[in-house]
């Protein structure tokens, strides 16, 4: 099975230029995918070009990864229904680096003839003039071949138009392909499906220029079946950076994916075979509840992501819902594990002492209706602090059972749960 094979049977080809697939079955290519810098983390909608290009890389083509300093701060039209704020120098540099160490993570850099590349297209947009660029790569392009372009047409049926400095993208991004062709060697690039107007571009200027060919693939955008855009939850974009999405949470969102979708995903962002694949399909369809495909996509996914270690404890934290030993998680995971478990603020002073009684705690933070009913709840073995039962009605809860300092997981039955943080000075 060459490349082309392999993106066939994953359903990873949308589009692609003629004479590709013979190509890549009888020689060795370089291939580029441009990522935009407009933050300084990729989110999990980037994944797929990432898997895209170690693809490529695993099957002894030299992948390529520009990232968009130059064009970042332009901001392609593609799939946009308005212009995006566009970004400082020094925005888009602090972004590069961010991006750079995800992309590592993916690539080898260092691999023994196919080394992985990045390059930032700032480096030849930044320095070719604005006449030189119009004598040397404007005039190959007609208007009424770029007004022909989907992305093209669709902002200008947009209320608020298109600037010409988001109509000049589309030359911005061939004259990149002209560049890589002629500095690296390059005669493909990739990308999601909105590009292929921008990716053709580049061919014909290559083929205008050059009289060499050149070729592009696409792959489909990627949704869910109920039609949201991947990747897009309602707290927002998950990022591939911990600081901004942890592991918990990225594990989660895999997790959680539909089951008309799982397998797809498992095709999209895993190294999993055919095989591997099938066997989790026939699971999945003989015991959807077990979730057995979304558990092993999250599993790869995060690995891929975080490393085994922070694998190891997104899982952790993901049974502590179900009441597995709280031990050995920071109040912060804790925190993004029980987001959305009702909370009480509590001032730190009441657990000073004796501490503060836990049958009266029950009771102000509503898992018992009464002091009373919580001692009794106690006693009958379903209550308990920080995922460990308590039989004793006295029992009181001190400072000493803060994780942190500050936090304090109560729990009644399997699942109905309760945080308590702690306010004051003192409290981390």
């Amino acid at each position: 099975m060459n490349l082309y094979q392999e993106l066939q049977w994953r359903g990873l080809v949308a589009e692609a230029s003629e004479g590709l697939a013979e190509v890549l079955d009888r020689e060795s290519v370089t291939g580029y995918i441009g990522f935009d810098p407009s933050a300084a983390s990729l989110h999990v909608g980037s994944l797929l070009p990432i898997m895209l290009l170690a693809r490529m890389q695993r099957f002894g083509h030299t992948p390529i990864a520009v990232v968009g300093g130059g064009t970042g701060m332009i901001g392609d039209p593609s799939g946009k229904t308005q212009e995006r704020q566009l970004l400082s120098a020094e925005q888009v540099e602090a972004n590069l680096q961010g991006i750079r160490s995800q992309l590592e993570r993916f690539l080898d850099f260092d691999a023994a003839g196919n080394a992985a590349k990045i390059v930032n297209n700032a480096d030849w947009l930044g320095t070719v003039s604005f006449l030189e660029f119009l004598r040397g790569v404007g005039k190959f392009f007609t208007v009424n071949y770029m007004l022909a372009k989907e992305s093209v047409k669709r902002r200008l049926e947009q209320e608020d138009g298109l600037s010409y400095t988001e109509f000049s993208y589309l030359l911005l991004q061939a004259y990149d392909f002209l560049v890589l062709h002629d500095r690296e060697g390059c005669t493909l690039q990739m990308g999601g499906s909105d590009q292929w107007g921008n990716i053709t571009a580049g061919i014909e200027l290559i083929r205008k220029l050059r009289q060499s060919p050149a070729h592009g693939l696409v792959c489909p955008l990627v949704t869910t079946s109920s039609g949201v855009k991947f990747g897009k939850t309602e707290a927002g974009a998950v990022w591939l950076d911990a600081e901004l999405t942890s592991p918990y949470e990225l594990y989660q969102f895999w997790l959680n994916t539909d089951d008309r979708d799982a397998v797809r995903y498992l095709r999209y962002f895993t190294w999993l075979d055919g095989e591997e694949i099938d066997a989790l399909a026939a699971e999945l369809e003989a015991d959807p509840a077990a979730r057995p495909a979304q558990r092993r996509l999250a599993e790869e996914v995060t690995r891929a992501v975080h490393g085994e270690s922070e694998l190891e404890r997104a899982e952790k934290a993901s049974r502590v819902l179900f009441g597995e030993a709280i031990e050995g998680l920071g109040s912060g995971e804790l925190l993004a594990i029980f987001h959305e478990v009702p909370a009480s603020e509590v001032a730190r002073g009441r657990f000073a002492g004796d501490g503060f009684a836990l049958a009266a705690l029950l009771a102000e933070t509503g898992l018992a209706s009464s002091k009373s009913e919580a001692r009794r709840a106690i006693e009958g073995g379903g209550i308990y602090l920080n995922n460990r039962r308590v039989r004793d009605a006295r029992r009181a809860v001190t400072l000493d059972d803060a994780i942190d300092g500050s936090l304090i997981v109560l729990r009644k039955g399997k699942r109905s749960y309760h945080l308590v943080r702690i306010q004051g000075a003192g409290a981390r």
